[in-house]
């Protein structure tokens, strides 16, 4: 259940003052490396506007007790399904039909679309024509912690709120610049064991050493210890090496990896698991 006391206080005071003066617009990305606290701030606002109570949003009043429990008719919230890495077309067409229907209770409807960046393409082709086409009274929340992810069409039609964040440097630093949250930074904990793991699998990759395989094991065993924040790793961290050993002239080997990385990326947003994943690479660079 959301948290009305854990929210980015300079957001909801913008986000209130546009309410206050009936000027929400129709669209907003907000943009942050803690997804959870911008997700946290959407539900504060829409408490806010349909609080019964007299501080509002109290967050004790039945609506929104219903809002924070995901019992409210007007609000919709879409996000990745559990077990995938993306948000799919078939997810973001119902709210199509919704946008035709008027506020059942409220004076908007809201659509929230949580890890906007992991909209697939027709999902966010999808999703624009929505933008595009705004019939109700309806206001979309896209939160994203990278707005370079997001289609520039669809940044373009949305208001961009982009939270502060604390500096961070190093691994944490690089990770965030490369799209991780906060949570998934506090998921992924230390990796130094790990980051010699893969980056043994790497040079074994390079020497085409048939003992790659054995290492796609060991990573996949990781992996799936780890959970997502960990994939996401796995694939940052080589590309990482790839694109260093390209800066550093190795241009054929790096090149060739990289575009075998770029061949993962595509049989992963068709689902097909990290262990998988690695056997193909692995198989790949045998001699």
């Amino acid at each position: 259940m959301p948290d009305l006391k854990s929210i980015n206080h300079e957001a909801a005071d913008r986000l209130k003052r546009a309410k206050d003066k009936d000027k929400l617009a129709h669209a907003y990305l907000l943009v942050t490396g803690d997804e959870a606290q911008a997700l946290n701030t959407v539900y504060w606002l829409i408490c806010y506007a349909n609080c019964q109570g007299e501080n509002k949003p109290d967050g004790t009043c039945v609506s929104c007790q219903r809002i924070l429990s995901g019992n409210y008719p007007d609000v919709f919230l879409v996000k990745p399904e559990a077990g995938r890495q993306t948000t799919s077309i078939d997810q973001i067409r119902p709210l199509k039909e919704e946008l035709a229907k008027s506020p059942a209770e409220g004076d908007f409807r809201y659509f929230i679309i949580d890890q906007a960046q992991s909209l697939t393409l027709s999902a966010s082709n999808a999703l624009l024509n929505l933008l595009e086409e705004p019939v109700a009274p309806v206001v979309t929340f896209l939160i994203a912690n990278n707005a370079g992810q997001v289609l520039p069409t669809i940044r373009s039609r949305t208001q961009i709120i982009a939270f502060e964040q604390k500096a961070a440097s190093g691994r944490d630093g690089f990770l965030l610049e490369n799209g991780f949250s906060q949570e998934e930074l506090a998921q992924l904990g230390k990796t130094d064991q790990f980051d010699q793991q893969v980056k043994y699998f790497y040079q074994e990759l390079k020497d085409q050493d048939a003992l790659a395989i054995i290492s796609a094991h060991r990573l996949g065993d990781q992996v799936k210890k780890g959970g997502k924040p960990m994939e996401k790793y796995l694939w940052l961290l080589l590309k990482k090496w790839a694109e260093r050993d390209l800066e550093n002239g190795e241009l054929t080997l790096a090149a060739a990896i990289l575009s075998d990385l770029l061949t993962v990326d595509q049989m992963r947003q068709s689902n097909v698991s990290v262990l998988n994943c690695l056997d193909f690479l692995a198989l790949k660079w045998q001699k």
